[in-house]
């Protein structure tokens, strides 16, 4: 028999990269099928479970970093691929906000015990906030992140576009990503990839199609706008917009140093300021 004795040193680090590799492995995925409909779902960990949605036209698997950490911290983490991107599949003409939020809710039902906590990311938030108000039973809290104010400039919106638009200079986007994405001193290049703009135009429209009223409010859940101290979208003097309208249904969270990306600028300041919030539910 062979006996391996290993430094002190070299010890640590082995198990160092034996921890990420353990936690990647039990990162499975499962397809959820309802109608004409697959929603190809990223799923680990064990316990309460919450729902992470992304950006627009942007994959679940920004929240690597994210969902690991919750993980850890004792969630089920569910990241359903939003419709063309990943294995998730169904109709892109004619929806709304309504079926994407059905989307949701099956992955609810089949996946996370009946209820969970919505977290939606820019664009996501849209959804989070629709599945609440169609399916409030299965919607134990909302956390809008990076959420933009109710108005926000047109220009904010062209920057997304020119971000996510491969085929132009990689300085326009760059440009783009400081601009509307990036706080100061974060690298923007880590957005340059993972974007799918052949989903954006159908996410959109889906927005378009209802009546900001429609979703605003969230539903009746406990909510946190999870804030970026510099995001454009919802600048400072809008911190309070949805306080102001909802009351202490309301929790303001703000995390420093990160603007409209929010998620791979500061993931773990994301999974403190989920865990505390989502350990103080009822």
């Amino acid at each position: 028999m062979i006996r391996l004795i290993l430094p002190a040193a070299t010890l640590v680090a082995a198990l160092a990269l034996f921890v990420p590799a353990a936690a990647a492995a039990d990162r499975h995925r499962e397809i959820v099928r309802y109608a004409d409909v697959e929603i190809d779902v990223i799923i680990e960990g064990n316990g309460p479970a919450v729902v992470l949605l992304p950006s627009l036209a942007r994959d679940s698997e920004d929240y690597d970093a994210v969902a690991e950490g919750l993980a850890a911290k004792g969630f089920r983490v569910l990241r359903p691929q939003p419709r063309g991107i990943g294995r998730s599949k169904g109709p892109m003409t004619g929806i709304t906000l309504h079926d994407l939020a059905r989307d949701i809710a099956t992955v609810i039902q089949t996946h996370g015990g009946g209820r969970a906590v919505v977290v939606g990311h820019a664009y996501g938030n849209w959804v989070a906030r629709m599945t609440a108000v169609d399916h409030p039973g299965l919607v134990r809290g909302v956390v809008i992140a990076a959420a933009a104010a109710k108005q926000y400039a047109p220009e904010l919106s062209v920057a997304v576009t020119k971000a996510g638009n491969p085929s132009l200079p990689e300085e326009e986007r760059l440009a783009a990503l400081r601009f509307g994405f990036f706080a100061p001193g974060n690298d923007p290049r880590v957005w340059l990839d993972g974007w799918h703009p052949q989903v954006r135009d159908a996410q959109r429209a889906a927005v378009a199609a209802v009546k900001q009223s429609d979703w605003w409010s969230g539903g009746t859940a406990p909510l946190l706008d999870l804030q970026a101290a510099q995001d454009p979208f919802k600048p400072a003097d809008k911190r309070n917009e949805m306080k102001d309208e909802f009351g202490d249904r309301v929790t303001i969270a703000v995390i420093p140093n990160a603007s409209h990306a929010l998620v791979p600028e500061q993931p773990q300041a994301v999974v403190d300021a989920l865990v505390t919030w989502i350990k103080s539910l009822p």
